[in-house]
Parts: structure tokens; C-alpha cells; sequence
């Protein structure tokens, strides 16, 4: 498992519906990067610290027109994953740091989606 990433639950109904009402594709890229990069600090002050910090400093925001991603790891960084998750058979447990930086920060990434919202149904409204 070479990284690990978090995906928002409801995203693909919220894109689609997003489309329906004639939103800028484009600019829901640029939402969904907005909102990664609220959570990233997050995650990164979550991420477990080793000898080096190389985890922590794995972690980066990807953006595409349907979500807003966070990953961690690498090809220097291959344990993101079992770091994250955890590995039962080998007794590591997961730590969750992408996952819990990402929730921790959901109230503040909510209100960019909101402000994109309000603004393409003003568009629609003709307002």
C-alpha cells in the first residue's frame, strides 16, 4: 500500500447534483482543492512523528473536478496506508490521522462547499 487518501462521503450524489444545476466544473476543482487544504494542516499535525518526519511531511492535496483528496505516502513513504489503517495481522493498529484530521476540520471545508453552493444556485436563480 503506497499512500493512503480520504474521500468525503456523499461526494459523487454532491457533484451530481452540482452538474444538474449548471455548476462550473472547473471552479468545483478549485472548491474541492480549497477544502483539502483546510484540512491538511490537520492531518499533518496528526501524523504520527518517527526519527524524520518523512510521513508527515508525505502528506498533500490533490484536487479533480469530483473531490478534493489528501494523501499520504510515497515511493520513499510506502507505510502511509498501513499506518493510517493499520495492519491486524501484524498487530498495527490504525492511527487515523488522515481520517481524523479530516472530520476534525469538516465544519470549516462545509461552509467553502456552502459558498460554492449559494452561489451557483444565485446563478440559476438569475439573482
Amino acid at each position: 500500500m503506497a499512500a493512503t487518501a480520504a474521500y468525503v462521503v456523499g461526494q459523487k450524489r454532491f457533484v451530481s447534483t452540482m452538474r444538474k444545476a449548471g455548476a462550473d466544473m472547473k471552479e468545483l476543482k478549485e472548491v474541492n482543492r480549497q477544502a483539502a487544504n483546510i484540512a491538511l494542516p490537520a492531518v499533518r499535525n496528526l501524523a504520527p512523528r518517527g526519527k524524520n518526519g518523512r510521513l508527515a511531511s508525505s502528506i498533500r492535496v490533490g484536487a479533480t473536478q469530483k473531490a478534493g483528496v489528501i494523501r499520504a505516502g510515497s515511493k520513499s513513504v510506502p507505510y502511509a496506508g498501513v499506518i493510517n489503517y493499520g495492519w491486524p495481522a501484524r498487530r498495527i493498529k490504525p492511527r487515523l490521522f488522515v481520517n481524523n484530521g479530516v472530520a476534525s476540520t469538516e465544519g470549516a471545508w462545509q461552509r467553502v462547499y456552502r459558498q460554492f453552493i449559494d452561489k451557483t444556485l444565485n446563478e440559476v436563480r438569475g439573482a
